[in-house]
């Protein structure tokens, strides 16, 4: 095999980069080296990283190097460099959260995700940018500047795990894990033309995450394909709720079928869209409708009320965190005006609003229940509009305007507030060329449903192997 070039080498998938490492045409640190080159040259540009461990990649990536050519074989991942979103633990790696108050906190401990993904010989090569304290949906921050998206690096990256998502569309690591709250995951995986999944609540340990509403949180994977997201969430799933990585297959042409429901809301999820994310939404259907799925209309008549509630819950939780871990109000001046803002507005939650907000969530998960009973996914929006340019607080939507939060998370937030599984594909582009993703909602544990419509999807398009310039 000819030597790959550094740009090839960092665009390889996570299984195509495994496969080389066991044959040993290629080994750990030169993958590292590769990796580390790249985000030398895009990251000032992209500042898609907060911290660059080089030194500790490296010794990982020898000791991976050592493994492998004595026959240990720790899995897919090993020697696979991978970035972490910056509020989640890693030993001896400052973690910041994205905080000026946190700017000089290294954990003595890993996270629960990043001891798995350390366990399973993955080499661990920085922490990525995000909105302070996860508290934001555009990863315009405060204290280390915005993580820029590749595809016009004028526009958001969506947040809050945009360094994540930046770093994975750029082939600045091979897949990232990342945390939703409100969309945090799909949403930066839709701007910057990735996959994103938001496992079922409790899939994923959210031990040693800095949190935002630990009700709300949830922990997942990023990558450039299906197989790859499948890959990772299979070694970050907890010991309770292990997931299983499907084989990848290589796809059987046109006249491949498979039987499935895809579920189509009459209501919320379409309310207000751009028009050219509706018409590539309208296209994936229809080209899954092609090779076997079924698509049945349905009707989730109180999703609407998931909104507030869920806002509720979120601002109580926020507060509760920062206050009882002394950051609020004592260091108040410290944080950015947005998050101090919603902190603020946290105060203003009662205990009866925080109450009726949580005995909601059963009720709009029964009604989530209900229509998943009668189909394998439902179909949506990542995002109703495409990346916003940094700075822009208002949009408007077929003539109607709304802020820029309000329309990045309006989606998004209802698997969050209900805990079902959520998964954005890549699914067209924009006349100016900016990503479009397609949101798969499916039922409770049934993440390889999900996984294998997509990777259906995948197989029968190109929109996953497009690379911003």
């Amino acid at each position: 095999m000819r030597p790959l070039p550094g740009n090839e080498l960092c665009y390889l998938s996570i299984r195509e980069a495994s496969q080389l490492l066991r044959r040993r045409k290629i080994s750990p640190v030169e993958l590292l080296n590769a990796t580390l080159e790249r985000i030398e040259r895009l990251n000032p540009e992209l500042n898609a990283f907060i911290t660059i461990a080089a030194e500790r990649a490296l010794e990982d990536a020898r000791r991976a190097q050592r493994e492998i050519s004595r026959g240990k074989n720790r899995g897919p991942l090993h020697g696979i460099p991978l970035p972490i979103k910056d509020n989640i633990e890693t030993q001896g790696i400052r973690t910041t959260a994205g905080s000026k108050i946190l700017s000089h906190f290294i954990p003595d401990r890993d996270a629960d995700v990043v001891s798995a993904l350390r366990q399973a010989g993955a080499v661990i090569i920085g922490k990525t940018n995000l909105h302070e304290f996860a508290y934001g949906i555009t990863n315009e921050n405060p204290h280390y500047g915005a993580a820029r998206n590749p595809w016009d690096t004028t526009r958001v990256s969506g947040g809050s795990s945009g360094g994540s998502a930046v770093a994975v569309a750029s082939g600045l690591g091979f897949g990232s894990v990342g945390t939703d709250t409100g969309g945090s995951i799909r949403i930066p995986a839709a701007l910057c033309g990735i996959v994103g999944l938001k496992p079922t609540f409790g899939r994923v340990s959210t031990r040693g995450v800095v949190p935002l509403s630990v009700s709300l949180d949830h922990v997942g994977p990023l990558a450039r394909s299906v197989d790859d997201v499948s890959l990772l969430l299979a070694t970050i799933s907890s010991k309770e709720h292990p997931f299983r990585a499907a084989a990848a297959s290589e796809p059987k042409g046109k006249s491949r079928r498979a039987r499935f429901t895809l579920g189509w809301p009459r209501n919320f999820f379409f309310d207000r869209v751009d028009d050219e994310i509706l018409a590539a939404i309208e296209a994936a259907v229809k080209l899954l409708e092609k090779r076997g799925a079924i698509v049945r209309q349905i009707s989730l008549s109180h999703i609407a009320d998931s909104a507030g509630a869920g806002t509720n819950i979120a601002l109580a939780e926020a507060l509760n965190f920062h206050q009882s871990s002394g950051f609020y109000p004592a260091r108040a001046n410290e944080y950015g005006p947005d998050v101090r803002a919603r902190l603020e507005q946290g105060a203003k939650i009662s205990a009866a609003d925080y109450l009726h907000a949580l005995g909601e969530r059963p009720r709009i998960a029964a009604e989530f229940n209900a229509a998943l009973a009668e189909v394998d996914a439902i179909v949506a929006p990542s995002a109703p509009i495409p990346a916003p340019r940094i700075g822009e607080t208002v949009v408007r939507i077929r003539g109607e305007e709304e802020t820029v939060r309000s329309a990045l998370v309006r989606v998004s937030r209802p698997a969050n507030f209900t805990g079902h599984p959520a998964l954005s594909i890549p699914c067209g582009t924009t006349s100016e060329g900016m990503p479009i993703g397609l949101q798969l909602i499916g039922s409770h544990w049934n993440e390889a449903r999900l996984l294998e419509i997509a990777t259906l999807y995948e197989s029968e398009t190109d929109w996953h192997k497009r690379r911003p310039s």
